[in-house]
């Protein structure tokens, strides 16, 4: 059964890149998101892409049964970007047949693409602007 979660965006430092970095816990409690930074470290690295001036987020997913990470980043003009992790038994999965974004990280997204459009896709683009304009909901 659907039930809200808290959405905590976290302080503007939480990634060195200026990636926003948002949690969600199912159990309401806050949460530790010492697990996730390590594997937000590596999914960049995987990708070819200059984060200190790409406009992205990132959610930090404490779902009832693991751990997800979803990360998000615009490109080619006015389009969204996806890589989901999830944790499992043999540790950090990338396997968008097996895990995705789910209806709670879409909020996340909802938010970060009227940022998008409102900051980046308007005459004069503001990447200060998105990383300024941040959802929170608890």
């Amino acid at each position: 059964m659907y039930r809200p979660r808290p959405i905590v965006s976290l302080p503007a430092d939480t990634d060195a890149d200026g990636i926003k970095v948002y949690t969600i816990s199912a159990s309401d409690k806050a949460v530790d998101i010492a697990p996730y930074l390590p594997r937000l470290a590596a999914m960049k690295r995987a990708r070819s892409i200059a984060w200190s001036t790409t406009p992205a987020f990132a959610i930090c997913h404490e779902a009832a049964k693991a751990r997800y990470l979803v990360l998000g980043w615009w490109g080619n003009d006015n389009e969204m970007f996806i890589a989901v992790a999830a944790q499992d038994a043999s540790g950090w999965v990338e396997d968008l047949s097996r895990y995705s974004f789910c209806l709670w990280d879409m909020e996340v997204m909802w938010h970060e693409r009227n940022a998008f459009v409102e900051c980046m896709y308007d005459a004069v683009a503001s990447l200060e602007a998105y990383r300024g304009d941040r959802f929170c909901k608890s």
